[in-house]
């Protein structure tokens, strides 16, 4: 999703708690890997891949300056002939520990399996955040979790916009301090989409 459209999303939701419940997570998230460099591994559940999510952090650490963004995808299932970027399976999380940000997105229950290797994730000291969709279990294994549940005025693949959007923003700047053509094409669809002011 371009910044227009965020900023028209954005818009859509002013009022409501998401764009300051997303820019919260997202710099939970980039407070995690940002200072060490990296380390962000992004995992859903047995019967939801993540994988647009994984595309739009790729994409928003290119845009920011901040290749600590760039997530590795944990796939529950590989074949042997997936390329290299897809071949990543549940066992790297095992290998997870101390430095290292785990995020699990989970719209609904996440399997035992799944969990026992957060669990152990977690213990070995990585940073463990959450999206998801209630699940009681995935929230009590988070250090911070955002979560939607049915019901509320967004849906999780439109947090996970939010998200990956509000991660990207305030990042490394550019030279000579200039703000990136991205940061002031965000501020202007802002300013453009903005009511207009009252006339008294």
């Amino acid at each position: 999703m371009d910044a227009v459209r965020v900023a028209l999303l954005r818009e859509v939701l002013a009022g409501t708690e998401w764009p300051e419940a997303a820019r919260g997570f997202a710099r939970t998230l980039r407070s995690s890997v940002v200072p060490q460099g990296g380390g962000l591994l992004l995992v859903g559940t047995e019967v939801y891949e993540p994988w647009h999510l994984a595309a739009h952090l790729v994409d928003e650490s290119t845009w920011s300056g901040l290749p600590q963004l760039r997530p590795t995808l944990v796939r529950h299932r590989v074949e042997p002939d997936d390329p290299v970027h897809l071949a990543v399976g549940l066992g790297r999380i095992e290998a997870a520990g101390r430095g290292e940000t785990l995020l699990v997105v989970a719209p609904e229950q996440a399997d035992g399996g799944l969990l026992e290797r957060v669990h152990d994730a977690r213990r070995a000291g990585a940073t463990v955040l959450a999206l998801d969709g209630g699940d009681p279990e995935v929230r009590g294994l988070a250090h911070e979790a955002l979560t939607v549940r049915d019901g509320d005025e967004v849906d999780l693949d439109t947090v996970q916009h939010l998200v990956s959007a509000a991660a990207g923003e305030n990042g490394a700047p550019s030279p000579r301090g200039r703000r990136s053509f991205r940061d002031r094409l965000s501020r202007l669809a802002d300013q453009l989409t903005a009511p207009p002011p009252a006339r008294w």
